[in-house]
């Protein structure tokens, strides 16, 4: 049979030592932008060049179209090599293939005999993939499998990199920073390293297995330290965060001296007709007369903002998305580990603070909420208040509705 000749792209130093390796079961914990999807694709290819069949296994539908796109640039320079885009199949002209899984549903796993396997994002896998699917599957074959990911705390990608710690013949395991990737620019991490909260950074960019990984906000009780002296002088300025709420949630309402950068005062309430939030709101305002109400637009929000704004508040809305919370909550963590704000020594706020949870979706976004069955609205009350000092935390495009 005619060997086929293949020149595929290069790989900088520590893909290399990842890919040359011999342990059957590689285990690679990496910041994001270090290469670890590309390196995945190019070892399922060289895998199926050698006649071998490949899976490449992500968190989800979506980002395994991420790695599709990879397997298909390569798979177009591979004389002779077929792909078909309804199964997200690369076919080898010896034989081989690489198929572009998705572990959304992990009993859809099930079945295939495996040479060699790539789980990407592994953290935000379901184990019961690994231990009831895939794992069986490279089994007959005697299949090799390579783990690659950005830390998800100490979970079960953290305990399988812990088997590589140190390398034996079966496993073996790495950890590499952002910037050990020399396609990186230095200033666009120290730029990451200057808009994220440090736990985020730590993990996001330097890899660490964070024990505590979903707690969020730092030197909450170090910065419990406003006082009645900070309402201040006539002439100071303030606003107003407002997370409404009647039933279950709370509606709160927090009020922050610009110049200062304290809390001065915070309400919280429930089960509370609106007419009568509204009147607890417009006392507030004749009381501080702030340069801006920040108030959650959502849902019931909208009707009411309405109202203030025909009453001549300044109210100014804000639509409460995935997307628009995480950028407000990492703008309220980096001011607490900056030391740049200080709370009142309220337990509710100061419990809540500190429990709020941070998590990373199988698309790659942060998701920030308090724990199941607590509260978070004197959490977010804050945070709006925060986005309306002079606009100086971080605002997205599209939150300001």
């Amino acid at each position: 049979m005619t060997q086929l000749a293949v020149t595929l792209p290069p790989l900088h130093e520590h893909q290399r030592i990842i890919a040359e390796h011999p342990a059957r079961f590689r285990v690679l914990a990496c910041g994001r932008r270090w290469g670890k999807t590309r390196l995945g694709a190019l070892l399922s290819c060289v895998a199926a060049l050698r006649r071998g069949r490949a899976w490449w296994v992500a968190p989800s539908y979506k980002m395994a179209a991420v790695g599709w796109r990879l397997v298909q640039q390569l798979g177009r320079q591979i004389p002779g090599a077929a792909l078909r885009q309804t199964d997200k199949l690369l076919s080898m002209p010896g034989g081989g293939t690489v198929q572009v899984r998705s572990a959304d549903d992990p009993q859809s796993l099930r079945g295939e005999g495996l040479d060699f396997l790539v789980m990407d994002e592994c953290a935000f896998i379901p184990e019961a993939a690994w231990t009831e699917a895939l794992r069986p599957a490279l089994a007959d074959r005697q299949g090799r499998a390579l783990f690659i990911s950005t830390p998800k705390g100490r979970n079960w990608f953290w305990r399988l990199w812990q088997m590589g710690q140190p390398p034996n013949a079966q496993w073996a395991s790495w950890r590499f920073a952002t910037a050990t990737n020399p396609f990186i620019q230095p200033e666009e991490i120290e730029a990451a390293r200057g808009s994220l909260p440090e736990r985020v950074f730590r993990q996001e960019f330097l890899a660490e297995f964070i024990d505590d990984a979903g707690g969020v906000f730092r030197r909450v009780a170090e910065m419990a330290t406003a006082a009645p002296e900070d309402v201040g002088t006539p002439g100071d300025e303030y606003v107003i965060g407002v997370d409404w709420g009647k039933h279950n949630d709370f509606t709160a309402l927090a009020v922050l001296n610009t110049g200062r950068r304290a809390l001065v005062h915070l309400d919280r309430f429930n089960q509370i007709d609106y007419a009568v939030q509204l009147k607890r709101l417009r006392a507030l305002y004749e009381r501080f007369r702030p340069v801006a109400i920040i108030a959650e637009r959502n849902s019931i929000g909208e009707p009411l903002i309405e109202q203030l704004q025909r009453e001549g508040l300044p109210v100014q809305p804000f639509m409460t998305t995935n997307a628009s919370k995480t950028v407000a909550i990492e703008a309220l963590a980096l001011a607490f580990e900056r030391g740049d704000v200080r709370i009142v020594a309220d337990p509710v706020l100061v419990n809540e603070l500190q429990a709020y949870e941070m998590e990373r979706l199988p698309s790659g976004l942060m998701r920030y909420s308090a724990p199941e069955g607590l509260h978070d609205d004197t959490v977010m009350a804050l945070a709006l208040a925060w986005q309306g000092i002079g606009r100086e935390a971080a605002i997205g495009p599209n939150i300001w509705g």
